[in-house]
C-alpha cells in the first residue's frame, strides 16, 4: 500500500499548490492590473514490467505467457503560467490613469531594473517626471517622463504625450513576444525569468490602444475561483481519505502477520 500512500501525499500537496494560488487570486481582486496564476495537470504514467515484454508467439504458447501489462496513470502539476488576458477596464476621470486596450505592457524603472506592467496609476512627482504607485519612473522615449508643471497633459491612443497640444515626449509601451518567459515580481510588476531572454516588439497600429482616464482591472473572475476553490478542498480532502485508509489497510496487515 506504500505507493497508494505516496499518490495520496503527492495528489493533496499538488491540490494545496493549487489552492495558495487561488487565495492569492482572489486576495488581489483590487489590484490594478493584476493578472492571475493558473496551474495545469498533466497524467505521468507508471508503466509495469509486462508493458515492455513482447507479446508471446502463440505458435509456442497455447496461454499467454504473462498477464496483460497494464498502465497507471496519476495526474500531477505540469506547470504554472500567468494568463495575460485583457482585464476589463474602468473609468477613473483622472487624466494620469492609463489603461492599455489590448497586449502591450508600459515600462518602469526600478531599483532591480526595468520592470513590465499592467499597472497605469501613475503620478507625477515633486521633479515633474512621472511615476507609478511605488514613487518608480515610468520610462518613456527611452529615458525618463518629464510633465510640464502647467497645460493640460493628454495621451493619445499610440502613447504620445501632449501639453496643451504640444508634444512632449512618448511612452514606452511594448510587446513582448514571448509572454510565458516572464515570471511575477511583486504584485504588478514582470521581469524575465532565470535563465530566459524576453524579447520585445514595437506595438502595432491595431493592435492596442492606450486609454487616458481608465484602469485596467485585474483578470480574476470572483465566481470562477470560488468554484475552484470548493473543488480543489474536495480534492484535498479525497486525498486525505485515501492516505488514511491505505495506512489503517497497511497497520491491519501487519497485526494480522504479527497474530499469524
Amino acid at each position: 500500500m506504500q505507493d497508494a500512500v505516496m499518490s495520496g501525499l503527492f495528489g493533496a500537496l499538488s491540490n494545496e499548490t493549487r489552492m495558495n494560488l487561488i487565495s492569492n487570486n482572489l486576495a488581489n481582486i483590487n489590484t490594478t492590473g493584476y493578472k492571475r496564476d493558473r496551474v495545469s495537470f498533466q497524467d505521468t504514467f507508471l508503466r509495469l514490467a509486462t508493458d515492455y515484454m513482447p507479446d508471446p508467439r502463440v505458435n509456442l504458447r497455447e496461454k499467454k505467457l504473462l498477464p496483460e501489462g497494464h498502465v497507471i496513470a496519476k495526474p500531477r502539476l505540469a506547470k504554472q503560467t500567468i494568463d495575460m488576458s485583457q482585464g476589463s477596464v474602468q473609468p477613473t476621470g483622472n487624466a494620469l490613469d492609463l489603461a492599455i486596450s489590448g497586449t502591450g505592457f508600459f515600462k518602469v524603472i526600478t531599483p532591480q531594473g526595468v520592470m513590465y506592467t499592467r499597472n497605469g496609476e501613475f503620478y507625477r512627482n515633486a521633479d515633474g517626471l512621472l511615476v507609478d504607485t511605488k514613487g518608480y519612473p515610468v520610462a518613456g522615449g527611452g529615458g525618463t517622463v518629464a510633465l510640464p508643471d502647467k497645460g493640460k497633459v493628454t495621451f493619445g491612443p499610440d502613447g504620445r504625450i501632449f501639453a496643451d497640444s504640444q508634444l512632449v515626449g512618448t511612452l514606452d509601451m511594448v510587446k513582448v513576444q514571448n509572454e510565458q518567459a516572464l515570471e511575477r515580481f511583486g504584485q504588478n510588476y514582470f521581469t524575465a525569468a532565470k535563465g530566459q531572454t524576453v524579447t520585445e516588439q514595437e506595438l502595432g497600429t491595431n493592435e492596442s490602444e492606450l486609454m487616458q482616464g481608465y484602469l485596467e482591472k485585474p483578470n480574476v473572475e470572483v465566481v470562477t475561483e470560488m468554484v475552484n476553490m470548493i473543488e480543489t478542498q474536495h480534492s484535498f480532502e479525497a486525498y486525505q481519505k485515501a492516505i488514511t485508509g491505505a495506512n489503517d489497510m497497511d497497520s491491519s496487515a501487519m497485526r494480522v502477520g504479527q497474530a499469524s
